[in-house]
């Protein structure tokens, strides 16, 4: 395990989805220099002519991947929903955020998004999935899946180091 010290920044941000993750992260990773990971990157497989219904990476390659980041990297922040991924990334960093935000903003959020490139080929194709987009962020609160509030809310709670929840509106 890598032991930071008190001035190395690790942070590990989680929330559903348009929660603010990738903004928080950008922002600190800007002010701290922090190398940026955004597990939506490596927690997917990629979509093709063959397979154009997402699906989720392999967990113990997610997991491999994660850790080459962190070996990588002295000085972080790792952003996601992934429950099952944040677990290992607890071990490392010096610092938790746990965006908790009304499922309602988050829809607003998802509406407003701008175009990200690193997940869709075109602005179109991030349209074309914004209803299912929505209705997922819709069952936040009710899923029991490793997205779900009930598991950010177990990360949360379980964390013994530095943390921060943020419930606000914005």
């Amino acid at each position: 395990m890598l032991a930071a010290s008190s001035d190395v920044k690790r942070i590990v941000i989680f929330g559903n989805s348009a929660s603010g993750k990738s903004s928080l992260a950008k922002h600190l990773s800007e002010l701290h220099q922090l190398a940026h990971l955004d597990l939506d990157t490596l927690a997917w497989l990629p979509i093709t002519e063959k397979s154009p219904v997402p699906h989720r990476q392999s967990v113990d390659i997610s997991v491999s991947e994660i850790d080459r980041f962190i070996k990588l990297n002295n000085a972080w922040v790792i952003e996601g929903c992934y429950s099952d991924l944040l677990t290992h990334t607890l071990k490392y960093c010096s610092e938790i955020i746990f965006l908790n935000k009304p499922v309602e903003l988050c829809i607003s959020n998802a509406k407003k998004r701008p175009w990200e490139p690193h997940k869709y080929k075109s602005k179109a194709d991030q349209d074309a999935n914004l209803t299912m987009l929505v209705d997922w962020i819709s069952q936040y609160e009710h899923r029991t899946d490793t997205f779900s509030k009930a598991a950010h809310e177990k990360l949360y709670n379980e964390f013994l180091g530095e943390k921060a929840q943020r419930i606000d509106n914005q």
